[in-house]
């Protein structure tokens, strides 16, 4: 009897242990992906100072969409970690804000694609047509290409709205869950509609990208200069190919959490940072290094901030 007792005691003091090494790592997993967002701000603060104190580059479609999507993507950051931590710590919302956030959550994830298929185009345009250049690509039609991209990734999500109020009663509504997305799927077209929309929307941004740049490097050799307009704007197409992939890894994450979620109890807080989080990290730091401009101005600003301090 005394043998069962300490077998027990031994038991449960390893499960215990075990629970706490796991509450450590996850805690340790959430303090990066708070850290890397931090940096990120940060990053981000600064190319938003360059944008708004810097009147040619407010002028410039290229850049008013580049900063649409980083700001895009910090939204869709803060979103997905609210979501993240409400699931960690099992915080129950009301279906109505959790629908809201998980919505424009999604709209803010297929505003990304979308944005780049907008900016391959216009770099399309700056080298196959320069002389209309100015005329098509002016900050007005920017400000009108980004309304459309919002109007078009909400659609699914009015689509997906209509169907659930069609399949739930009303008092549904009321109710308080916990963040899963499968709470608020009741209706087996809701799963097709998600299905057939990001297929639709990648796979149309991919041959938009790839277009792009088949056009653009076919200029580019009949300039035949490795330093050219047209190889520098193939190799940005080329970046948003990049990006694009980058997106496309977050679909990773429905099949890891499908097939692992027995395995690995912290797996949530990796998909977030791997498939969520990185490939926006790496959007001002691509364009923010590589673009000459903002390149110029950062160097400066940080130059300042060294001689003052």
């Amino acid at each position: 009897m005394a043998n069962s007792t300490a077998l027990h005691s031994n038991i449960t003091q390893v499960s215990v242990n075990s629970n706490k090494n796991i509450e450590t790592v996850r805690m340790a997993l959430l303090i990066l992906v708070v850290l890397c967002f931090c940096f990120f701000l940060y990053f981000l603060t600064i190319m938003l100072f360059v944008y708004f104190t810097t009147a040619h580059i407010r002028e410039n479609t290229r850049y008013v969409l580049f900063v649409h999507m980083l700001i895009n993507d910090t939204l869709y950051l803060v979103l997905g970690l609210t979501l993240l931590l409400t699931f960690l710590y099992v915080v129950y919302l009301p279906v109505l804000i959790y629908y809201f956030l998980v919505a424009l959550s999604s709209t803010s994830f297929m505003v990304t694609p979308y944005n780049l298929a907008v900016m391959a185009l216009e770099r399309y345009v700056a080298i196959c047509y320069p002389l209309r250049h100015a005329e098509l690509c002016t900050p007005q039609r920017s400000h009108a290409a980004i309304a459309i991209i919002w109007a078009v990734g909400l659609i699914p999500n009015v689509a997906d709205f209509i169907v659930l109020c069609a399949s739930v009663e009303t008092k549904y509504f009321s109710l308080n869950v916990i963040s899963s997305t499968a709470r608020l799927l009741k209706a087996p077209v809701q799963n097709t509609m998600r299905s057939v929309t990001l297929i639709l929307s990648f796979g149309l941004v991919g041959l938009i990208i790839v277009y792009t740049y088949i056009r653009i490097m076919l200029v580019a050799r009949k300039l035949g200069s490795g330093k050219s307009s047209a190889f520098t704007a193939g190799k940005t197409v080329m970046l948003h190919a990049f990006q694009l992939l980058l997106c496309m890894t977050a679909f990773s994450s429905h099949f890891t959490e499908t097939y692992l979620k027995d395995y690995v109890t912290f797996l949530p807080i990796t998909n977030f940072l791997l498939f969520m989080c990185l490939p926006r990290f790496l959007s001002p730091f691509i364009y923010g290094i590589r673009d000459e401009v903002f390149r110029k101005y950062i160097i400066k600003l940080h130059s300042s901030a060294n001689t003052l301090g």
